[in-house]
């Protein structure tokens, strides 16, 4: 397994939030988490990302516990978060600025990757230029950036906060397969949160169904692309539908 965690609990004012959380996502993965709001996903997130500490549990990528230490996998939250100020190419190597390089090498390195993520010609948009999608795939080009290697693979572990949400049925269902074969293209494992049965069962190998006060994994499932009707009751019995 590439990323994993074991165990995970946390506390708020002395109430536990989310309770004996285990996860795996192997190498290459898709690895969907699904639940109804309020149940902890976001916090679960936090703390995979590193950006807040479990009471108890912990978190391994390739074997090293990166327990409470950011910057080891990436995270995209559920908006874009765009600055609307910068072009969409500034947009795009914050992260890089950030990790102290020139703006210079950091837009070269960035026009790289935009015919890859469908951004070609867009590096000197504003972000209100573009559509609900286009500003989707800047903010994962953002998200990936400082991972991406040279021959266009990264090898890194992205989690994504319900990236989809916000957009029309049609547009979702493009950035749905986008996003499947963008990932596949430079090895990023996926961990994925969303509400939508049906979109985890698309774009997942594996289900983990999150419920109840606190949030406990309730469910596991190997999806099975012969046996969605089936698995999608599963599910839905699982968050008490």
């Amino acid at each position: 397994m590439i990323f994993k965690c074991e165990g995970i609990t946390k506390n708020y004012e002395g109430k536990p939030v989310v309770e004996n959380i285990s996860l795996e996502l192997s190498q290459g993965g898709f690895v969907s988490l699904l639940g109804p709001s309020g149940v902890g996903k976001t916090t679960l997130f936090n703390i995979l990302a590193g950006v807040d500490k479990p009471d108890t549990g912990q978190v391994f990528f390739n074997g090293e516990d990166i327990t409470g230490i950011s910057g080891k996998v990436s995270y995209m939250l559920q908006k874009d978060l765009l600055l609307e100020h910068r072009t969409v190419i500034d947009n795009v190597i914050l992260p890089l600025l950030i990790r102290g390089e020139q703006k210079k090498q950091a837009r070269e390195k960035a026009a790289e990757f935009f015919p890859m993520f469908g951004l070609d010609s867009y590096e000197k948009k504003y972000p209100h230029q573009l559509s609900g999608g286009m500003r989707q795939r800047a903010a994962l080009l953002r998200t990936c950036l400082i991972h991406l290697t040279a021959d266009f693979t990264s090898n890194q572990v992205i989690l994504l906060d319900e990236p989809f949400s916000a957009l029309d049925a049609i547009t979702r269902h493009t950035m749905q397969e986008w996003y499947a074969e963008i990932a596949k293209k430079i090895t990023v494992s996926t961990f994925f949160i969303t509400h939508d049965v049906e979109e985890a069962l698309i774009l997942s190998d594996t289900v983990y169904v999150m419920n109840g006060s606190p949030g406990r994994i309730t469910k596991k499932i190997v999806v099975s692309p012969n046996n969605q009707a089936v698995q999608k009751k599963d599910i839905l019995k699982a968050i008490g539908l």
